[in-house]
């Protein structure tokens, strides 16, 4: 793989390996997390159709309009709640966790938190 750094192929692998098993269709869409070293996304996809139903992020004009400051952890957890609040809008109660090749603790298990507590079930 060149110049790519251990880490990144380590999680590339275990993405591969939950991607394999993971899928969403229109009854419980997949929420997939991405995070940067900066920024965290998530989206809502329905890969029957290979469509996003719903996204949110840090980069998000609603969430740059709170101007909501702190640490990593707490931004992820607003992230979360956004993006449940705005699945449940569109009628999404049920997803499926794609962490996409990440470990599930720190930002991605405090935005799966957000999410649940806006009323997602996964």
């Amino acid at each position: 793989m060149g110049n790519t750094s251990q880490r990144l192929v380590s999680r590339l692998k275990r993405k591969q390996r939950i991607r394999k098993n993971i899928c969403g269709n229109q009854d419980r869409p997949r929420l997939s997390v991405f995070r940067s070293s900066k920024n965290i996304y998530a989206q809502v996809i329905d890969d029957t159709l290979g469509t996003t139903l719903v996204s949110a992020s840090t980069l998000d004009k609603e969430f740059k309009e709170k101007n909501i400051e702190g640490k990593k952890i707490e931004i992820a957890k607003v992230v979360g709640n956004l993006v449940g609040k705005r699945a449940l809008d569109k009628g999404i109660t049920k997803v499926v966790l794609d962490r996409n090749g990440f470990l599930y603790h720190g930002r991605i298990k405090a935005l799966s938190d957000g999410a649940r507590e806006a009323g997602l079930n996964f």
